[in-house]
């Protein structure tokens, strides 16, 4: 009777270490899989705010006459802008600079012999922030007008920015989260497998460029201030564990 029920046990433990001995080997051969994916939000959109400036002076061997001709030549431009309807109090004049301009000097003979001073010259710059883009970009191109009135001003080119791209920012990561989820999602169903939880999510850097330009993407991030029609885009690269 013990010898029958001691080969019963001995039966049961065996059947009970194969199953163990299985699983063990089953679970060591599975592989804990992921799916790595990257998504795009990309959107374009146009500045809504204009930064515009530019400089002038005056020239003379007195530095009083050379200022005087200095705020001559500011209040014609005021009062040209003015009539552009531009209102003068938003424009910002930077301080006067000041220069001391000399020419060189040569003997009869053609030899370097000094220099000799010639006058100050007196340089200020203008600038004027706006949302009204289409009108200062106007006047931007028509500034040279004031040489007819004895100006001569030196335009840069405008600045475009966009006030509103901490909002523009949100919903483009939105839309390279979804983005990146749907990749992911495709992934899962063509392999066999079952989209699990997510795992990571990283933001890659934010890019504003020009529109339909040839901008090379920064790894610090491009900001483009040169066009008024830009593209924006952001990347989120997402890690989903795979059940």
């Amino acid at each position: 009777m013990k010898k029958n029920i001691s080969s019963i046990i001995f039966g049961i433990a065996i059947v009970l270490s194969s199953f163990f001995l299985g699983k063990a080997y089953v679970d060591r051969t599975k592989v804990e899989g992921e799916i790595q994916v990257t998504g795009l939000g990309k959107t374009d959109f146009s500045s809504d705010l204009i930064v515009w400036e530019g400089s002038y002076g005056a020239q003379n061997i007195d530095i009083r006459q050379a200022y005087l001709t200095l705020e001559k030549n500011k209040s014609t431009i005021n009062e040209y802008l003015a009539m552009k309807g531009i209102n003068t109090d938003d424009l910002i004049y930077s301080a006067v600079s000041t220069n001391e301009r000399f020419k060189r000097v040569y003997s009869e003979d053609g030899d370097y012999i000094g220099e000799e001073f010639t006058g100050y010259e007196l340089t200020q710059s203008v600038q004027i922030e706006s949302k009204e883009v289409d009108k200062i970009e106007k006047v931007s191109r028509e500034i040279t007008e004031l040489l007819n009135q004895g100006v001569q001003f030196y335009s840069e080119a405008p600045r475009y920015y966009y006030t509103k791209l901490a909002d523009l920012k949100v919903k483009m990561i939105s839309k390279a989260t979804e983005d990146a989820r749907l990749r992911a999602e495709k992934i899962a169903e063509f392999s066999g497998g079952t989209m699990g939880s997510l795992e990571s999510a990283k933001m890659g850097i934010f890019q504003i460029t020009g529109q339909n330009s040839k901008e090379n993407y920064s790894w610090g991030g491009t900001l483009n201030t040169a066009s008024r029609e830009k593209t924006a885009s952001i990347t989120m690269k997402l890690v989903y564990k795979v059940d």
